[in-house]
């Protein structure tokens, strides 16, 4: 048999978090719009690359319309982060006074 472990120490109490303020919160959601919108639209320039060279005899419009899909998306996306009153069945509650 071996010996009983020692008890852990108590872990120290986390320090509350220092608010962060409001220009960075949006700066962070508008860096997230912007990566949304490069990663969307990549991705249906690719599908419409794709489609354009297996279905549709190397034409030009299926991967302007897939990119504009994309970047749709992503639009969308960045609405519902930037203004959540958008987003059906969304309840903003008033900030808490301490």
């Amino acid at each position: 048999m071996s010996a009983p472990a020692a008890p852990a120490a108590p872990a120290p109490a986390a320090a509350p978090a220092a608010p962060v303020p409001s220009e960075d919160q949006i700066a962070r959601k508008f860096d997230n719009c912007l990566a949304d919108l490069l990663v969307n639209a990549g991705v249906g320039f690719g599908v419409g690359v794709v489609a354009s060279v297996i279905l549709f005899r190397r034409r030009g419009w299926p991967v302007a319309l897939s990119t504009g899909f994309g970047a749709g998306v992503a639009y969308s996306n960045c609405n519902y982060s930037l203004n959540p009153y958008v987003l059906p069945g969304t309840k903003i509650l008033p900030a808490s006074k301490q």
